[in-house]
């Protein structure tokens, strides 16, 4: 065969498979388009949403708050609800030193976005460990802590929990009464089976610290307790030094886990040593430990969503092993965390003008919210309010836990617009010297004319 007749063939071969090529699809496109049926998830199917069963979810009580206040009108209405610390002119805060240090990392011309380490920025996660456990913690010196950074506190709660209920063998968590409402939640879906202990003793507008000690007690050997390192959310009661000592030994006493939940250090007392006090008594004592850190309210990076699980373990190998397992925890939920927030506040934890300008700020929203506290008193003593209020000078924090009932705050929401969550927990941070007389006026009323 010479080359015209391979050539004359092959032309001949492509025209047959062009033709058939076009009969197929003319006799196929209308009968394909008649064998697919509509699916249930298909908009010509008419069978409505696959999801058409589904309730209405409620509002998160606490964000639901804030949903109420936005569209509420009023002139006089005031937001007491979310924690969230605002200026005296009741704006947002963003720190002069975040400032500072976002400037700097924007003209770092060398920085780029690629992605973090499972475990995250590490020196971040180094820096916060000091930070939470002290520079000169023996801990840290013996390489026994392992850190990684999480979103925020919640998620800090929620990658230590699941570590706890893939490898940890009690499985039972017992939180305070009250506790943060994202407490139980977080625990649950975990996989965590959660039970309650006696904390805030109504009557006293205090610790119910026997109700405490006994419930502790009578915890099985091995169980996890969650404690508030400070400014305990929602009562602003915390214990003593003294009482957090037998709180120590009782834990220590029953191998009791201490899982703490640090997230106002510096913003309660203006100290960042003395609100750390708590969880370093525990870590001074060789035993082990999980801390959750959040920087939303001592940095105001509120947005930026920059926490940090540390395990505090008995010996660096163990450590090693435990930050292997947190890997596999973290990887599946969010593969690895976001850059920018957490080189904030890495930049301002090593610099050490910066830190000290950052102690300065944060001792300044703290004085402001004990300030607030006094105001908030002295306003209802004026007044010849009944009842003691001292609860709210003796409490600490960003909350106050003012003991108004549910009638109570529904009346002050409607008739003085004032939002709040409904157990009568009011966020300090969202007062001024202008709006502390209206807030005092609505609970006089409350208490006045609501039983």
């Amino acid at each position: 065969m010479n080359s015209d007749q391979l050539f004359n063939n092959s032309s001949s071969t492509d025209r047959r498979l062009s033709i058939l090529t076009k009969h197929i699809l003319a006799s196929s496109s209308s009968s394909s388009l008649a064998m697919v049926s509509p699916s249930p998830t298909s908009a010509s199917s008419g069978g409505g949403s696959v999801f058409s069963n589904l309730v209405q979810a409620p509002e998160d009580p606490i964000l639901g708050v804030t949903i109420a206040y936005n569209k509420d009108p009023s002139p006089v209405k005031l937001n007491l609800g979310v924690g969230a610390y605002r200026t005296e002119e009741g704006k947002p805060l963003v720190l002069n030193v975040v400032r500072q240090a976002e400037q700097q990392l924007v003209n770092d011309s060398s920085r780029v976005k690629e992605y973090l380490p499972i475990v995250g920025l590490a020196d971040f996660n180094k820096l916060s460990a000091k930070l939470i456990l002290g520079a000169d913690s023996p801990a840290i010196q013996e390489n026994r802590v392992t850190t990684v950074q999480c979103l925020s506190g919640t998620g800090s709660l929620r990658v230590g929990a699941e570590f706890l209920a893939r490898h940890y063998h009690e499985r039972t968590i017992y939180i305070p009464l009250p506790t943060w409402g994202n407490h139980p939640k977080v625990f649950t879906l975990a996989g965590l089976s959660v039970k309650s202990f006696r904390y805030y003793d109504p009557t006293t507008r205090g610790l119910n610290f026997q109700g405490l000690l006994e419930d502790l007690q009578s915890a099985p050997s091995g169980a996890i307790v969650l404690l508030h390192a400070c400014a305990h959310n929602p009562t602003g009661v915390d214990p003593t030094p003294q009482q957090w000592e037998q709180i120590r030994q009782l834990l220590r006493s029953k191998a009791l886990l201490p899982f703490f939940d640090s997230a106002y250090q510096g913003f309660a007392s203006g100290s960042l040593d003395t609100d750390a006090q708590s969880v370093r008594m525990f870590v001074a004592d060789g035993g082990e430990c999980l801390v959750a850190q959040s920087y939303a309210k001592n940095m105001g990076l509120y947005g930026e969503r920059v926490g940090a699980l540390s395990i505090v373990c008995r010996a660096a190998d163990v450590a090693s092993r435990v930050e292997s397992q947190l890997k596999l925890v973290i990887r599946p939920m969010y593969s690895n965390p976001p850059i920018h927030g957490a080189s904030i506040v890495a930049t301002i934890l090593k610099d050490r003008n910066m830190f000290q300008d950052w102690t300065l700020e944060l001792k300044a929203m703290a004085d402001r919210i004990i300030s607030m506290r006094q105001q908030l008193f002295d306003a209802l003593c004026a007044r010849g309010t009944p009842g003691d209020w001292s609860h709210i000078i003796r409490q600490i924090g960003m909350f106050t836990f003012t003991g108004l009932n549910l009638d109570q705050v529904a009346f002050m929401t409607k008739e003085y617009h004032i939002y709040m969550t409904s157990d009568g927990r009011i966020s300090m941070a969202g007062l001024s010297s202008r709006t502390v007389p209206h807030l005092a006026d609505a609970i006089h009323a409350a208490v006045t004319r609501v039983a």
